[in-house]
């Protein structure tokens, strides 16, 4: 079947692009190559796929990078001596390691200092807070998770965020659906989207949730509310934007409920949609990996910015030109 003109397939490389020009201009401010040390204790073939990918990535782009494959029984070791290795400017672990409560320990381990992931218990707080500095001054910016913070950058490529609106509510009018409610991408993602003023539905496989901050955005932070009886049937109708990142090659979206135009992003390892959602979307974009990676070497340069104190006149201008992320 041939692909309808009006649906427009975006690929991950091309907005990648745009996020490793200002990388590059980030890199040139610091004068040196940072030094990004990834812990791989999984034998799950996707953190694989993903630490490759990003070793790839950050050296082609004039970053050093380490994969130092480690036994989980010695990792929690191995990541305080990274804390405290000066050499290390950034750390990130290839999770799932053992799949329960011990990883989320491990995601405590790693220094706030060169936690790049956004894991830290701070910037997980200041996250769903809705607090996006971490100092008084506003201007060392909260850390945030890679693959929520890779759609909200794909979002603003593809002009779902309007600009002309202050920050922080340039998602005001926008319905979206998001199908995942791991703590670790879904859950974060909704409340990120809903913190800058979206009404999200958040698409769990027993229920839905509902994340908003309140009838004409009153509220400073995303409140959460049950919507009993609802499933993905009753979301996708009204959503503008549709986000899945269900595991597995089982789920797929009902395209039979899609709403017509809507923009469609899938961030699973497997495809969420069908072929055919190019006959209803106006925007498609397949896989988000790239500018995951992408998203996370910006991030590394963020806490290097951070920890020099940049003069009153630089200062002065990054506070005045604050951004969503």
């Amino acid at each position: 079947m041939a692909d309808k003109p009006n649906c427009k397939v975006v690929l991950a490389n091309n907005i990648a692009k745009s996020l490793l020009r200002e990388v590059q201009d980030g890199l040139q401010k610091i004068g040196r190559k940072p030094l990004l040390v990834g812990f791989l204790s999984s034998s799950d073939p996707a953190a694989k796929v993903y630490a490759e990918w990003t070793g790839k990535t950050a050296k082609e782009n004039g970053f050093e990078f380490e994969l130092r494959e480690i036994d989980r029984e010695l990792l929690e070791d191995a990541l305080l001596d990274a804390n405290n290795d000066p050499r290390v400017d950034g750390i990130i672990v290839y999770y799932p390691i053992f799949g329960n409560r011990q990883d989320q320990y491990l995601q405590q381990i790693v220094s706030i200092d060169k936690d790049v992931e956004g894991l830290s218990h701070k910037y997980v707080f200041n996250m769903y807070q809705n607090i996006r500095f971490v100092d008084d001054a506003n201007l060392k910016k909260s850390i945030l998770p890679c693959t929520p913070l890779a759609v909200i950058k794909i979002l603003e490529y593809l002009r779902i965020y309007n600009t002309i609106l202050a920050y922080g509510n340039r998602l005001h009018g926008r319905t979206i659906t998001v199908i995942n409610r791991s703590e670790v991408v879904g859950r974060p993602l909704a409340a990120l989207l809903a913190n800058d003023g979206a009404q999200v539905y958040s698409v769990d496989i027993n229920d839905v949730q509902e994340f908003t901050r309140g009838e004409g955005l009153r509220k400073k932070r995303h409140e959460v509310s049950e919507k009993p009886g609802w499933n993905i049937n009753d979301c996708l109708p009204l959503s503008d934007v549709v986000i899945s990142g269900v595991p597995g090659d089982k789920y797929k979206v009902p395209l039979e409920k899609l709403k017509e135009g809507a923009v469609c992003i899938n961030f699973s390892s497997e495809r969420n949609f069908t072929p055919e959602v190019k006959e209803k979307a106006s925007i498609y974009v397949p896989a988000i990996g790239k500018v995951t990676i992408v998203v996370l070497l910006r991030n590394l340069l963020n806490k290097i910015d951070a920890t020099t104190e940049p003069s009153s006149e630089k200062a002065t201008q990054e506070k005045a030109a604050q951004t969503t992320a």
